[in-house]
């Protein structure tokens, strides 16, 4: 029942808590820790069992905190648990002070700290207040706040126990944390340090203004040196217990620059020994000896790529196509292959293709480019800007701040390689020759991207006969071609937008005041379905989508037993247009075909709204194309103020551009249907794995990689079912994390972070994306699956792809945390002629729906009405 703290060690977690097990580790490593005991599991369970907790969290429903709680004080504990913990502490000097602290089995994991949730007592002497206060640490296992967090973790309450860890207390000078990466930047091997006179309670609770101090743990040199007022001071009083007391500020620093190092020094022991960065309790005795209390990941941290030689820059590819939660390890390989194609077109193809071009890395199970050649190249220094304005505004800055710091000088000076690559990419692609033909002949260049759309669903048929492994080297060979064919629509795309850009400049019109002209464009795909399905809500019988749940319609129309109009009308649309989804560029993720519920619950909301025809998308639309000419023709105007040809040259370029500027979305449009394609083949492949016992799912083949699908299907790859369950295990601990930086440095540095400003006062900025004003309700929307958006309303959320399009056909303005005025949500939102400010940073934390908001389009800000 009751361990020694020296015999604990990590991989006790079950018998000794987190707590217990992470000292037990420190003493072993040879790290200063108070000497003490632990008191297991299994004195809790035994008293648990008793208390019937059991039966109690079996039962559910409310009040399961305090009901635990109340039955765990009222339950007498074991004689031998009491004298066993007596005679612990009667081993210690008479009258010795001890700390009793809580040592949960669900407690400083990789992916959830749980710090605070349990209770401390401090100062305890003599045995019967120790066992007093193990029985109090037993009962916060069941505070509200501990069953909150376990339910927000997804911790079933049933598997959770509490050990209590009993130490010799020191009695502190000063104390406090210290975390051994910089929790706020993100960057490793800096120590950050918050210290306060007396017990280190008064840090941890938050309840002093302490002095902090942050290092750099490898070679001591202190940073920064910030000194707080430390009010409040915790001590110890004679004969147990604690006093907290205000004090007038308190001048200069708690501690010295050596007492800095040591810790830091201390620090880096300590993260050395877990291989990973810690969150660290310490305290300074009356003696001076330094002496660690606690040590815990530090979860909040994200991930890093593996190393590589110097400083390296990442972009996030997940944040710059609107996918913020993390792609499947086949989703992954996927975005390898077609970027390997992608590397190919420009003459750099990887050794193997699989493993994708050198500059896309993994990290918490997102992907990452490697932004670093490029920034530090001079011809590099002036594209990547301009490529982040139009995709991802908000990074612009970041990277131009990033070009300033002496760590990233420039070292590669010629344009060359640059040229040559461009060349090749040119070649390929027979790019003069398709923007020739987009200047000259409109009509054959849009045939042209029309068929490469029939092309591909050729080329996705596979014959019934197609084995497995037929299927796993059609699917590599469909994704690593398939970027050159879809790619070579931009040529044309990017015709449109720099004949735009000409029209300005001739008719000394700024971008800024022609975005109307770019409204309602024709050739975009993901308008026309955003229309067609509008159209379909018209044509379908209403009566059963305005009266039955999303679910229901599901099944009914999976049985086949929707109103025929409805029935055949919705599989046409999926025909077309099943192929997309949510986070659809991640192949592991389901098609609306294969879950029809977004796009029925879509076309639920639209006919529960009240919308009079003037309102209708298809109105809407049909203004947006009216505000268009008139666009047009003020350039124009503009334009023969200058001279009838310049006047003759901007209608040209602008009519070229609105025949164009739709093609956008088509290379992601195929590329998407690619991937569906191979996703359904692959789910076959899946079946016939789980026929051979070595999945037990079809969509566990998402869980694995191409290379060990051909192993498995080839029979050498044995039972995948284990790796299968800890692969969805990480994904699943991925998608609950919070935040993802756009940007990240190999020290783990978030750029964003370290650079950040204050934003003006009573406005929330961001980039400009589509011109106007509008104030509305604000509706904050973390996942458009189920979403429902009233006429009008501003939709706040993180990013969008075409999943959340739909939405769109009802907003009345929208602010999007990522993207620039290049991003899809700004491309749509301008085509339906909604106000948009985007890259607004944290806005779906910031903004609080049911808030009235004003949002400038033209400014790039978001406000609340006096």
């Amino acid at each position: 029942m009751v361990l020694d703290l020296s015999q604990v060690r990590g991989g006790m977690l079950a018998e000794a808590g987190g707590k217990a097990a992470n000292l037990g580790e420190l003493i072993g490593a040879g790290l200063p820790v108070p000497p003490g005991w632990v008191v297991t599991t299994d004195a809790y369970r035994r008293v648990a069992a008793e208390a019937g907790l059991d039966g109690l969290i079996a039962a559910g429903g409310d009040g399961l905190a305090e009901k635990a709680r109340e039955r765990l004080l009222a339950t007498p504990v074991p004689p031998d648990i009491a004298r066993a913990v007596a005679v612990a502490y009667e081993k210690l000097p008479a009258g010795a002070a001890v700390a009793v602290r809580s040592s949960a089995t669900a407690e400083d994991l990789p992916h959830a700290s749980f710090a605070g949730q349990q209770d401390t007592y401090l100062n305890v002497t003599g045995a019967e207040a120790v066992l007093d206060a193990v029985r109090r640490c037993w009962a916060s296992l069941w505070t509200d706040r501990a069953v909150a967090y376990r339910e927000a973790n997804g911790v079933d309450h049933a598997g959770v126990s509490l050990a209590v860890v009993v130490q010799e207390m020191v009695d502190a000078r000063v104390a406090g944390v210290m975390f051994t990466a910089n929790p706020v930047t993100g960057r490793r091997h800096e120590a950050v340090i918050d210290a306060a006179p007396g017990l280190g309670e008064a840090v941890v609770s938050g309840a002093v203004n302490p002095d902090r101090f942050v290092a750099d743990a490898r070679t001591g040199e202190i940073r920064e040196r910030r000194a707080g007022d430390k009010r409040l001071l915790v001590r110890a009083l004679p004969g147990g217990g604690t006093e907290r007391l205000d004090t007038p500020p308190r001048d200069g620093f708690c501690l010295t620059d050596d007492q800095v190092r040591e810790l830091a020094a201390l620090g880096a022991r300590v993260e050395e020994h877990y291989g990973a960065p810690q969150d660290t309790e310490w305290a300074i005795g009356a003696d001076g000896g330094l002496w660690l209390t606690q040590a815990r990941p530090i979860t909040t941290l994200y991930p890093l790529p593996e190393p590589r030689d110097g400083l390296r820059v990442y972009f996030s590819f997940n944040v710059a196509q609107g996918v913020m939660g993390p792609l499947t390890p086949l989703g992954q390989a996927t975005i390898k292959l077609l970027a390997s194609g992608a590397a190919g077109a420009f003459g750099r193809p990887p050794a193997d293709p699989r493993e994708g071009p050198p500059v896309l890395v993994s990290a918490g199970e997102r992907l990452w480019i490697d932004i670093t050649t490029p920034l530090r190249s001079r011809a590099g220094r002036v594209i990547l800007p301009r490529v982040m304005q139009v995709g991802e505004a908000r990074t612009v800055a970041l990277v131009r701040e990033l070009a300033a710091d002496p760590r990233l000088p420039v070292t590669h000076t010629s344009r060359r390689p640059l040229l040559r690559a461009a060349a090749h990419f040119g070649r390929r692609l027979r790019v003069p020759a398709k923007v020739l033909r987009a200047l000259t002949r409109p009509e054959r260049a849009l045939a042209y991207t029309r068929k490469l759309g029939e092309d591909l669903d050729g080329h996705l048929r596979l014959p019934e006969t197609a084995t497995p492994a037929d299927r796993l080297r059609h699917a590599q060979r469909m994704l690593g071609g398939a970027f050159p064919a879809i790619v070579s629509i931009m040529p044309t795309a990017l015709t449109g937008y720099g004949l735009y850009a000409l029209a300005a400049r001739l008719s000394g019109t700024p971008l800024g005041e022609m975005q109307e002209v770019l409204r309602s464009v024709p050739n975009n795909p993901t308008t026309e379905m955003d229309l067609e399905l509008w159209r379909l809500a018209t044509r379908i019988e209403p009566e059963v989508f305005r009266r039955e749940p999303v679910a229901e319609l599901v099944r009914r129309y999976r049985a086949g037993t929707l109103p025929p109009v409805a029935q055949r009308e919705i599989t046409a649309f999926l025909g077309l247009y099943g192929h997309r989804g949510v986070a659809e560029i991640d192949i592991g993720v389901p098609r609306w075909s294969e879950e029809p519920g977004h796009i029925l619950g879509a076309l639920a909301n639209y006919l529960r709204m009240d919308a009079d025809a003037d309102h209708a998308p298809a109105a809407l639309f049909a203004r947006g194309e009216v505000a268009a000419r008139r666009a047009v023709a003020e350039a124009v105007a503009a334009a023969r103020r200058r001279g009838r040809l310049r006047a003759a040259v901007v209608r040209f370029a602008l009519g070229r551009a609105r025949q164009f500027a739709g093609l956008r979305e088509l290379p992601k449009f195929y590329a998407v249907k690619a991937i569906a394609g191979v996703r359904a083949s692959l789910l076959e492949v899946g079946g016939h794995l789980v026929d051979e016992g070595v999945l037990d799912s079809a969509q566990d083949v998402f869980f694995l990689d191409f290379a060990e699908l051909e192993a498995a299907v080839a029979g050498e790859g044995g039972d995948a079912r284990e790796t299968v369950a800890a692969r969805r295990a990480v994904h699943e601990r991925e998608r609950r994390r919070r935040h993802v930086p756009r940007l990240m440095l190999s020290d783990g540095t978030e750029p964003e972070a370290a650079m950040a400003g204050a934003a003006p006062e009573g406005a929330i900025t961001g980039t400009p994306a589509s011109s106007g004003t509008v104030t509305g309700t604000a509706r904050v929307v973390l996942d458009p699956v189920g979403a429902q958006l009233e006429p009008g309303e501003i939709l706040v959320c993180p990013s969008t792809d075409p999943g959340w399009t739909p939405l769109f056909l009802t907003a009345g303005g929208l602010v999007m945390e990522m993207g620039g005025a290049m991003s899809h949500g700004a491309v749509v939102a301008r085509e339906y002629g909604i106000p948009a400010v985007v890259g607004v940073p944290d806005a779906t934390h910031r903004i609080a729906s049911g808030a009235q908001v004003t949002v400038n389009g033209a400014a790039g800000t978001v406000t609340t009405p006096a």
